[in-house]
């Protein structure tokens, strides 16, 4: 994926540094609830950067709106642990000492008859303030959560919950038309007629929906469990290495072959190999008839998985305009090194001296250049002979937005050769095969580059030494102060020698006088 980066200013290439502003750092803790039709999960973001950590994340199935199509009532054993739930969420979020948890609640509770009761029993109980809200709510919301890992979303967000399913209409950093429908998969257990039956009262309400939304979106972004539980069967049946669900991309061409194997197999011996709970499990024939019909009916030219949905979305909502105007992925890497560097700060400088050699880089590996830069030292910890190994791990299965699944291995390629010179005998061997041939060398010749470069931005390096890049002449100059030739020692020019050779190039080593 491409972001538009911050325009270089007086901080330099990064932009300035936004954990000092007070109005980010009180997102430092946020404390969210979603009670949905199907799950009570509350999360506590730690939102001092653009692309949310999470702090704490738990989630309970209680199924409250189970039955209620059919009782017009919540259901009974649902009400029961979704009020142990939030009993128990208030107490962790006082013993975090979080301020008042933000408590949302979508289709069961404002459909339920005896919805607003049990909100009101639920504040007696807990002190907590639910909000319930509407359909266009919850898809304005969830749309957002979208947008806080993808700013340049273009398309339609469909999230399913268990009662209802929204469309909304994401597109220059807003969201546009939205709509809510009954689609949820909770609400789909009984229709009559059978398997034909479900089919057919589908495609009647998909059809209301694509007459409003219109359909040929560039993309349809899938939020909710049922959507990554598909995709993680989807997974599954295509032997796909790398089980990071955000930003997993299906064609609706793989959605087809997917819906049909899943019919084709034991749901229990699917559930245990990907580890789904029961209940999650049981909403999926549902859940695929509605993907299979969505696809063919709105005729996306892909489909993307999110991660970020509506909770996300209620931080989103709590973020400075110019906190979310920064690319998810930049600012996770500035706060990683921010935390963790030895010398925060030293992966700018690192930036600086190796641009020469990137300079005519496309704008979307540029990104990841500087991404690997910021991150190229927050492993120092880790015992040396794991911390490739770590970097790669920390690259490509860290909860960062903005990454598409090659760009995670690209850049958690670029750390792994920031430590070490050779992938070969990796055990991460078959997630390389997300990459082409030519991006491969480009990541080892981009981690070689920063592991020649890390010799020089303990310091400043651009006061020791500067590169000299002549891609016509197919030749690299290193510039050496005169002060600076102690530093150039032996392992240094090795790894000097070992860019060169990854670049194909010829080089020389000239001592400045100034």
């Amino acid at each position: 994926m491409t972001v538009s980066l911050t325009s270089p200013d007086e901080w330099g290439p990064f932009g300035r540094p936004l954990f000092d502003d007070k109005t980010v750092q009180a997102l430092s803790r946020v404390g969210v609830v979603d009670v949905g039709s199907n799950s009570v999960r509350m999360v506590i973001f730690d939102g001092a950067a653009r692309s949310p950590a999470y702090f704490y994340n738990e989630k309970i199935l209680c199924g409250l709106g189970a039955g209620l199509p059919e009782t017009g009532h919540l259901n009974p054993e649902g009400k029961r642990r979704a009020l142990a739930a939030l009993k128990r969420f208030q107490a962790i979020a006082r013993g975090l000492k979080i301020k008042p948890l933000t408590v949302v609640a979508t289709a069961a509770m404002r459909e339920a008859r005896d919805g607003p009761e049990f909100a009101r029993e639920i504040e007696q109980e807990t002190g907590l303030k639910l909000w319930v809200i509407d359909g266009l709510e919850e898809a304005r919301l969830s749309a957002q959560g979208v947008l806080l890992g993808w700013p340049e979303a273009d398309g339609l967000v469909c999230d399913i919950g268990g009662s209802s399913m929204e469309l909304a209409i994401v597109r220059d950093g807003g969201v546009g038309k939205r709509i809510s429908s009954a689609l949820g998969p909770l609400k789909l257990q009984n229709i009559p007629g059978g398997h034909k039956g479900l089919k057919s009262h589908i495609a009647g309400i998909l059809d209301e929906l694509a007459e409003e939304m219109g359909t040929g979106h560039k993309r349809i972004y899938l939020v909710g469990g049922s959507w990554r539980v598909i995709a993680r069967l989807d997974m599954e049946r295509r032997n796909y290495p790398l089980h990071v669900l955000h930003e997993y991309r299906m064609s609706p061409k793989d959605i087809s072959q997917t819906v049909k194997w899943i019919g084709e197999q034991d749901l229990q011996d699917m559930r245990h190999r990907t580890g789904t709970s029961a209940a999650r499990m049981a909403l999926v024939p549902a859940a695929c008839e509605v993907l299979r019909q969505l696809t063919r009916r709105f005729k996306p030219r892909d489909v993307a998985v999110s991660s970020y949905g509506i909770r996300e979305g209620m931080l989103y909502e709590q973020m400075p305009d110019e906190l979310r105007r920064r690319d998810p992925l930049i600012e996770a890497c500035r706060f990683a090194e921010h935390r963790d560097a030895r010398t925060p700060g030293t992966g700018t400088a690192l930036y600086q001296f190796l641009k020469p050699l990137f300079a005519s880089a496309p704008s979307a590996e540029t990104r990841l250049f500087k991404a690997a830069c910021l991150l190229h030292d927050v492993s120092w910890r880790a015992h040396p002979d794991y911390r490739a190994e770590l970097c790669f791990d920390n690259a490509t299965r860290a909860n960062l937005g903005g990454l598409t699944h090659p760009e995670r291995i690209f850049l958690g390629l670029t750390l792994m050769h920031r430590y070490k010179n050779k992938h070969d005998d990796s055990r991460f061997a078959p997630l390389f095969e997300l990459l082409d041939d030519g991006a491969m060398r480009r990541a080892e010749t981009l981690g070689k580059a920063l592991r020649f470069g890390a010799m020089f931005s303990a310091t400043d390096p651009d006061k020791h030494a500067s590169l000299r890049w002549f891609p016509k002449k197919k030749k690299l100059e290193l510039v050496l102060r005169k002060e600076a030739v102690p530093l150039f020692g032996e392992v240094a020019e090795a790894r000097f020698n070992a860019l060169v050779k990854s670049l194909a190039v010829t080089a020389s080593v000239r001592i400045s006088r100034s």
